[in-house]
């Protein structure tokens, strides 16, 4: 019994109980169906080796028969049975064979002439073919195989052989196919139990990590052997899945803390405000600019949820099978027209440069977004003057959408953390800390990366899409 028996409190035990739990075990009973197939293969193997190996045998010493029986009437026919009878005593007497051998000649009226055997009417019944029967050789019973043949002057002859030894084999052989049989049982059984023992014990791993993820423990992962087998592969798998659900969790947890606080404080604000609108004394100038305010404040929290249900909506993936070839270019000539103003009243240059035919498989308004996302940090974030450079290009194996500014850019080690939800660089700067982690959540949507590298100065945004040379715009 494997010691994963013992994760169940409560387990009846008992000989039945530990039969009754091998048979409900997957693993025992393919390891078993797999034994009892060999074993059935085995079994027609040694039956026919057994059949083959008595058969030879047997045909030998019908052939032996056959040829004395042709010699013994050749001679009859050619020297008469006195031949016969002399043949007979010189056979038997020559030591070659004589514990075995079985003859018989006898008068038309079955007085015996010759030979080591006892007449008798069933004897001396012509046979078609050979038979075996048991006859008296030697005043003693022996079961013979042989044929009995009807001369042509009535006389009858009889040529056998005694079987003793060839039944011996037949035993020796059939009891030593026998064992093998049974061994072979027996070594199924305990490869069955083995097999089931090694598989529960890496199933095992598997379950009890499971058990402890169950009651919250997320940082818990399963032992991976240095075997590189398929319970190794498995294992390493289901390790990468767990990491990613931990990450996913710790963000559902930060998003989730990360509302609650955006949440109070525009909220906070709502209500001081509409307290002071609605005290006794209070004006109706004072009512309107608090619902003002109120709606102002709603409107921005309406702008918040709207990009936390686009980012939920990327990462489920749920309209990755709406996509089409769509030409990059295009969403880049919209997004600057529609930034061409916003970055003309801040002072920014915004440059295009376009490869030709740079299309890809996507969702337009969803890349149309995150284009937009980036070009709105490079205007706010690049300062006054500054220049922001929006360009498509195709490379080998992808085709990309490049935002470049000349602000002063990110640092190395802040990278990493722009793309987290509500995370922001710079508070005094307005903006919910979503951009990115909507550009983010686009991007893993379209199989594409996101990469921010330094300009010096400024920064490169750069949206890597897989690319399809068979691919055409609709």
């Amino acid at each position: 019994m494997s010691a994963l028996d013992d994760d169940y409190p409560g387990r009846q035990t008992g000989p039945l109980a530990f039969v009754r739990r091998l048979w409900q075990s997957v693993a025992f009973r393919l390891a078993l169906g797999y034994g009892a197939s060999v074993m059935l293969f085995m079994m027609v193997l040694l039956s026919v080796l057994y059949v083959q190996t008595i058969g030879v045998l047997q045909n030998r010493i019908d052939r032996q028969l056959m040829s004395a029986i042709h010699r013994m009437t050749s001679h009859f026919e050619t020297y008469g049975w006195q031949r016969v009878a002399a043949d007979i005593t010189e056979t038997l007497a020559d030591g070659v064979n004589s514990d075995t051998e079985a003859y018989l000649l006898a008068t038309p009226s079955g007085e015996k002439i010759a030979g080591n055997i006892d007449a008798s009417p069933e004897l001396l019944k012509p046979t078609f073919g050979i038979v075996e029967k048991a006859v008296i050789r030697d005043g003693r019973t022996s079961y013979s195989r042989f044929r009995t043949e009807l001369l042509a002057d009535g006389s009858i002859l009889v040529v056998g052989r005694d079987m003793r030894d060839q039944k011996d084999l037949e035993q020796l052989v059939g009891n030593a196919l026998m064992a093998a049989a049974l061994v072979a049982l027996l070594l199924a059984l305990v490869g069955a139990v083995v097999f089931r023992d090694q598989l529960e014990r890496r199933v095992g791993a598997i379950r009890r990590t499971a058990a402890q993820i169950e009651a919250g423990d997320l940082t818990q992962r399963i032992p991976v052997s240095g075997k590189d087998d398929e319970f190794a592969r498995l294992s390493h798998d289901i390790n990468l899945m767990l990491d990613r659900i931990e990450i996913l969790m710790d963000g559902v947890r930060h998003v989730s803390n990360t509302i609650a606080h955006n949440l109070r404080t525009p909220l906070s604000r709502i209500r001081a405000k509409l307290e002071v609108a609605n005290r006794p004394g209070a004006d109706a100038a004072q009512l309107a600019q608090a619902n003002t305010f109120a709606i102002r404040e709603i409107e921005e929290l309406t702008v918040v949820f709207d990009k936390l249900l686009q980012i939920a909506e990327a990462e489920s993936g749920a309209r990755r099978q709406a996509f089409q070839p769509v030409s990059l270019n295009d969403i880049v000539t919209d997004v600057v027209e529609l930034y061409e103003p916003v970055a003309e009243e801040k002072g920014v240059e915004l440059r295009v440069h376009k490869d030709e035919d740079v299309v890809a498989a996507g969702d337009r308004d969803l890349l149309a977004s995150a284009v937009a996302n980036l070009v709105d940090n490079a205007i706010k974030y690049a300062g006054s003057p500054a220049r922001v450079t929006v360009s498509t290009r195709h490379d080998a194996d992808t085709v990309s959408i490049v935002v470049q500014d000349n602000g002063p850019g990110i640092q190395a080690i802040e990278r990493s953390k722009v793309g987290t939800r509500f995370f922001r660089l710079n508070r005094r700067v307005p903006g919910y800390g979503l951009g990115l982690a909507s550009v983010t959540a686009i991007a893993s949507l379209h199989h594409a990366t996101l990469h921010l590298d330094d300009a010096a100065p400024g920064l490169v945004a750069r949206i890597a899409l897989p690319r399809d040379r068979n691919m055409t715009k609709r």
